[in-house]
């Protein structure tokens, strides 16, 4: 057990006085590793979409180094400012994002109910990935098949543009993809009691993609080890975090109060804050909008590296 204790620190924005922690949730990208450099890609995948729409080979290999050598050359306000918004949400709501931006823009004519295509655009922005509401069959359709293609193409453009190079690398030197403190952060849980989980909105696949990359930066993944076991999405289901985190708090019978959420993205650090666990999150100190969007949300702890002695002194 760690226990977190409420004093006067900086790094304090949400009021949560003592807690005694035995299960921690963790994002990976951004939190602990930085291999993956995908805002730059995803948005360029997303513009594409919402300014083309889905034409016979969109994902074609001939499209998919178009987009690598485009990735971060220019910005794209709207859809860099999405990726602030909707880091953490599944890969495959992000796609529907930009399907449904296409619609709305009249680059994919669908059947489908206009007015309801605007809401739900902007309850996505707003890190919502379920709708009550149900669309057109034709729409449901559309999207089965066209988000899981679109997130296979977009993880070829990410693994041309930075991934498969960066994963090399790391493989030589692999203190240079992780976020400063990380390795010392979770060894002081895992030598105290805590549980660790990583829980990702990327494909998980034993040996692949993100197992891979976890294990290559030294994250030991298994029953008893560093991390206890790594949970994501897949190719065609739509697997919100909040989802993945209240199954994960089912299956261990444990108390919210004593779990702890780590994230940069909206999407954990909401889940966490409606769940009622403490949470951290992991941003740059000059990530101002972000900085702001989690405070909003009500997370408890600002870091910027896990060595922030502000930080440490939480900690017993």
């Amino acid at each position: 057990m760690v226990k977190f204790k409420e004093n006067s620190s900086a790094c304090i924005v949400g009021a949560f006085g003592e807690r005694e922690i035995l299960y921690a949730f963790h994002d990976i990208d951004g939190t602990h590793s930085l291999i993956r450099d995908w805002q730059p890609v995803m948005s360029i995948v997303l513009h594409y979409v919402s300014e083309t729409g889905v034409p016979e080979g969109y994902d074609s290999e001939k499209n998919v180094q178009k987009l690598i050598s485009l990735a971060g050359t220019n910005p794209l306000p709207e859809t860099d400012r999405f990726c602030i918004e909707s880091a953490g949400l599944s890969a495959l709501t992000q796609m529907e994002w930009s399907i449904r931006r296409a619609i709305d823009k009249g680059h994919i004519d669908i059947p489908c109910n206009k007015e309801e295509n605007r809401r739900k655009i902007d309850m996505i922005r707003r890190g919502q990935e379920t709708f009550e509401t149900p669309d057109t069959p034709e729409m449901c359709e559309f999207l089965a098949v066209h988000t899981p293609r679109l997130f296979k193409f977009y993880e070829k453009v990410l693994n041309g543009f930075c991934r498969d190079k960066n994963l090399a690398l790391a493989k030589k030197h692999p203190e240079r993809f992780i976020v400063k403190g990380s390795k010392e952060f979770l060894a002081y849980l895992h030598e105290h009691g805590v549980k660790n989980y990583f829980v990702t909105g990327a494909v998980v696949e034993k040996g692949m993609g993100m197992h891979e990359e976890v294990e290559t930066l030294g994250f030991e993944i298994g029953k008893g080890k560093l991390v206890e076991d790594l949970i994501g999405s897949t190719w065609t289901d739509k697997i919100p975090k909040d989802k993945i985190m209240e199954k994960l708090l089912k299956a261990l019978g444990a108390d919210v109060k004593n779990v702890l959420v780590i994230g940069d993205g909206r999407s954990e650090i909401s889940a966490g804050v409606k769940m009622g666990a403490l949470c951290i999150s992991r941003l740059e100190e000059n990530d101002t909008f972000r900085r702001n969007l989690h405070t909003k949300l009500g997370t408890n702890i600002l870091v910027e590296s896990y060595l922030e002695e502000d930080f440490i002194n939480l900690m017993q």
